[in-house]
């Protein structure tokens, strides 16, 4: 039977990783906005919380005596560079990233639920603050994007039937 805690810890280590891809595809994606300045503005803005939420992890996966892995996060940061490879070839970069950002904060969300669940039930109240704090981080930014979704598609939709080079980017 496996341990609740090294479980917990287990699934640390996989939030560690998440957030490195978190970081690749953020920083990709940043340094190829140059049409859409309040949205590449945003994605920086949360790609300084990602580095935060990354060193939190960090401290709390050290604090309880384990360590992260340097494979998961080797695995997660290609896969990030791969997608943003695949997005880059795209004619429609920006839709794409802004769909994958979407789906990637509430794949976040639901980590971080089941992070300060699993850590609320081995009693480490540390962990779950900390878990709580970076789902509402995520939520945020999750919110935000849905409330760009409308108009980044309507100037995309505009500048690409206007034949604009800058409608992908």
């Amino acid at each position: 039977m496996t341990d609740m805690n090294e479980t917990l810890n287990q699934w640390l280590r996989d939030a560690h990783a998440m957030e490195e891809q978190a970081e690749q595809m953020l920083d990709s994606q940043a340094s190829r906005l140059e049409s859409y300045p309040e949205l590449a503005s945003r994605i920086r803005q949360h790609l300084e919380e990602t580095h935060s939420q990354r060193e939190r992890l960090e401290s709390c996966i050290e604090r309880r005596g384990a360590s992260s892995s340097s494979m998961k996060d080797m695995a997660a940061r290609l896969s990030a560079l791969m997608q943003g490879m695949s997005s880059m070839m795209s004619s429609d970069e920006v839709m794409k990233g802004l769909l994958t950002s979407y789906a990637f904060e509430h794949f976040e969300v639901a980590s971080y639920r089941i992070l300060t669940a699993a850590a609320e039930a081995v009693g480490d109240s540390e962990t779950a603050r900390m878990c709580e704090a970076i789902c509402k981080e995520e939520e945020a930014m999750a919110s935000w994007l849905a409330g760009q979704i409308p108009e980044v598609t309507r100037t995309y939709l505009s500048r690409e039937s206007a034949d604009m080079d800058e409608a992908k980017r």
